[in-house]
Parts: structure tokens; sequence; C-alpha cells
């Protein structure tokens, strides 16, 4: 059975993910370790794991599996959850797959390592847009209607 799974600490589509998930009747996770409010829905369950790195990050690459899609922008779990056979999707719609995630970690390391060199290179990335949010819905869509085929 599908489920879908959200790394939910600074995901900006929580709402927009219990949407799909409900019109799917999908179960889906809403994983942090605490400061979120709980939702009603009788289709998500709210997650809280101890305090402490990665520890949301460990539960649901543990859980996750085939047919299962992820929400997540951090690149270490999505390369687990690849890795598992579970569909992984950024928060601007993105496919992280095992055909990209290796340059995903690489240039993530990369950049990690500019940063470090170089203090004055330490801006944000690009603002969360309308756009990225529709990308969003329409990946999301499109993965659990195939993760429904399997």
């Amino acid at each position: 059975m599908t489920a879908l799974y959200i790394d939910a600490d600074a995901c900006p589509v929580k709402a927009e993910a219990e949407r799909v998930a409900t019109r799917h009747k999908i179960r889906m996770f809403v994983v942090s370790n605490g400061g979120l409010r709980p939702s009603q829905n009788p289709f998500v369950e709210t997650v809280i794991v101890p305090d402490g790195p990665d520890v949301a990050d460990m539960w649901i690459a543990e859980r996750c599996g085939t047919g299962d899609v992820v929400v997540t922008g951090d690149i270490p779990l999505a390369a687990k959850c690849v890795e598992a056979g579970a569909k992984v999707l950024k928060h601007n719609g993105e496919a992280l797959t095992a055909a990209n995630i290796g340059n995903v970690l690489a240039t993530r390391d990369l950049m990690t390592d500019l940063r470090a060199a170089d203090p004055f290179r330490q801006g944000g990335g690009k603002s969360f847009t309308k756009a990225d949010r529709s990308r969003f819905l329409d990946a999301l869509e499109r993965e659990l209607r195939a993760a429904a085929r399997l």
C-alpha cells in the first residue's frame, strides 16, 4: 500500500500534499521533531521524533520503500529513499531518481565545500514561488497515480 512521507521541517508544501493524499485516500506521515500542529485529517499521521541530528530522516528512511513517495529537500535522505525504492520529490516538484541522485549529491557536497572555503559566499537559494508550488502539485499527483498502478 502506497504511503506518502513528508520531511516536515521547513517543508513549504505540507498543506498541498495533504490535499492530494486525501484525494487519493493515501496514508500520509508528517515527520518532524516537533513544533507542528497535528492535522485532524484521518489520512494524516503526525510523527514527532526525539530531538537529534537526522532523527526524522532516519525514521523516514527506515520505513519507506517501493511504491511510496517521499517529499524532502534533504539530499542525503533522498538518496537513502531512492535506494530503498521510493519515489522522491523536492518541494519544487523536481524528482530525485536513481539516474540523477549521484549528481545532485555531488553538487550538494561541492557547494558545501565552496561555502566553507569562502565565508562571503553564504547566500540562500532561490525563493519558493507559486510556480514551484504548482510544479510540486503536478509532480505529486503524477507520482501518486504511478504508485497506485504498481
